[in-house]
């Protein structure tokens, strides 16, 4: 059994784990040609995280996580995935890297987009949805500039997934700011835990704008009915996209092998500072 973990947790969708599934396999086998012990399957629990006695700690012996056993086996702790020393390829969002975790990973390569809307290469947007009153939804500008309907949002009540979510809120802050507006344009805030629930909550008229990154839009025109009773009412301006990861601790010549693996699969893009493509169907 290998010691190490993997998981592709942020677009890893009950209706999307097949796929998911199948994604892992090219990469996995890859990486095992080339001397890398690749776990079989990806995590997707708690339990499935290795224990470490004591809590993980940084390098400097600082305790920046619980030991993943004391947390519910159920449940799946992304915050844990990402800290944990065992992690050997993951993903994550630019959000928590600039709050702090890109001291405790490496970035191994970035996702290509360009098959969604709203995405070009390793730049990614969110597409703003409202209540749908039967118009047709705004087109992804093909510069990638914001396009905020202020006027249209103001005193609204807005409703994104999590305070550290680039894609949610933080570079939808950004784009107000550009603007000479914030996060106060809003009558109201709260937050749903996921793009998922956020689009439910506009559907169900609980909130009335959130903002999703384009592949959750995409996902969610798929698998989620809510999906149906919201459009798309502005963008965000196109940013990195969501990076994959592996622990600090990972050593380089590992590090290295896994990008060669990726190039190596003959998929569009490339690694590290390159997109490499995650399929969506």
């Amino acid at each position: 059994m290998s010691k190490f973990v993997a998981a592709l947790p942020m677009y890893d969708w009950p209706e999307m784990r097949g796929e998911v599934d199948a994604q892992w396999v090219p990469l996995r086998d890859a990486f095992r040609q080339r001397g890398i012990d690749a776990p079989e399957r990806m995590a997707r629990s708690n339990r499935d995280l290795p224990p470490v006695p004591g809590g993980i700690r940084d390098g400097a012996r600082k305790l920046i996580a619980p030991d993943p056993a004391t947390l519910p086996p159920d449940e799946f702790d992304f915050h844990q995935l990402w800290l944990s020393p065992a992690l050997l390829f993951g993903q994550t969002c630019w959000g928590p890297m600039e709050l702090g975790l890109a001291r405790h990973v490496q970035v191994v390569a970035q996702p290509s987009y360009d098959a969604i809307e709203g995405g070009q290469g390793e730049l990614y947007s969110s597409a703003l949805v409202m209540f749908s009153d039967g118009g047709p939804s705004v087109a992804s500008p093909a510069d990638g500039k914001a396009a905020i309907p202020l006027d249209l949002i103001r005193g609204k009540r807005f409703v994104f997934n999590n305070p550290d979510s680039m894609s949610g809120v933080l570079g939808l802050t950004r784009d107000l700011e550009a603007l000479g507006e914030g996060l106060d344009i809003f009558g109201s805030r709260s937050e749903s835990g996921g793009h998922r629930s956020s689009i439910v909550a506009v559907a169900d008229g609980k909130a009335d704008i959130a903002a999703i990154d384009c592949q959750s839009w995409a996902l969610a025109q798929r698998f989620e009915p809510a999906a149906r009773g919201v459009k798309v009412v502005g963008w965000t301006a196109r940013r990195k996209g969501l990076p994959f990861i592996t622990a600090r601790t990972t050593p380089m010549d590992v590090v290295a092998s896994m990008r060669e693996a990726i190039a190596g699969l003959g998929l569009e893009g490339s690694v590290a500072e390159q997109p490499f493509v995650e399929r969506v169907g």
